[in-house]
């Protein structure tokens, strides 16, 4: 399912549901494209393949919690 959108899909997707805040969609995005990337890989060069987790960082009402669901 993922395999089909590209990272401008997935901005996209999340432009529906959230207002502004679009260097975080963007980025957000390209990692999700990188993880699936990087599970399409063999097992032995997954390792290798950096970073492996997105973390998102800001004060309190800026929508990280709302960019999360959104994805899941």
């Amino acid at each position: 399912m993922i395999s089909a959108f590209t990272p401008r899909e997935i901005v996209s997707e999340l432009d529906r549901f959230i207002v502004g805040q679009g260097d975080a969609k963007r980025a957000v995005a390209i990692a999700l494209r990188n993880r699936w990337r990087r599970q399409q890989l063999p097992e032995a060069l997954r390792e290798e393949v950096l970073p492996k987790n997105i973390l998102m960082i800001g004060p309190t009402g800026v929508g990280k919690t709302e960019i999360a669901r959104r994805l899941a």
